[in-house]
């Protein structure tokens, strides 16, 4: 699973035979905490991923609409904009909505998951995080349905 670079939707090709122009996917680690975020990175980037972050929801939605990452990892207890507000502007951006985010928080009850999942979350995962649950989910997430048939 590679992204191509001279597709116009990364996030649809991400099955795509390999070329020499490929990159590693671009996970965006969006949390406010510098030692999630290092834990975090270092899990992925070790599985080969590229990490960005950023360090409040705000932040995340302005850096998901730069990058356009192939996932998103967002906490949901953040300053400036909470996790589910800063989904739900990346949910209403037709530029953003359809990258995977996977909710990564310390919100664990089942009301926080259902509201997480109205937001536009596409999965949801309480911390501290399983990494190996995690990467399971992300590799889920950017491979899709066609690498299952």
């Amino acid at each position: 699973m590679r992204r191509i670079l001279d597709k116009p939707n990364p996030h649809r090709d991400l099955g795509a035979a390999a070329t020499t122009m490929e990159t590693p996917p671009i996970v965006l680690i969006v949390d406010d905490s510098p030692t999630e975020t290092h834990i975090l990175s270092t899990t992925l980037k070790k599985a080969g991923y590229r990490v960005e972050t950023a360090c409040n929801g705000e932040e995340g939605v302005a850096r998901a609409r730069e990058l356009r990452p192939d996932l998103i990892l967002m906490d949901v207890i953040m300053p400036v904009l909470n996790g589910y507000q800063a989904t739900r502007l990346l949910r209403r951006d037709a530029e953003t909505a359809d990258i995977p985010i996977i909710m990564v928080t310390t919100k664990d009850l089942q009301t926080d998951r259902t509201w997480g999942l109205r937001q536009g979350a596409t999965d949801y995962l309480t911390k501290p995080v399983d990494h190996a649950l995690l990467l399971e989910r992300i590799r889920t997430l950017l491979e899709g349905p066609a690498s299952h048939g």
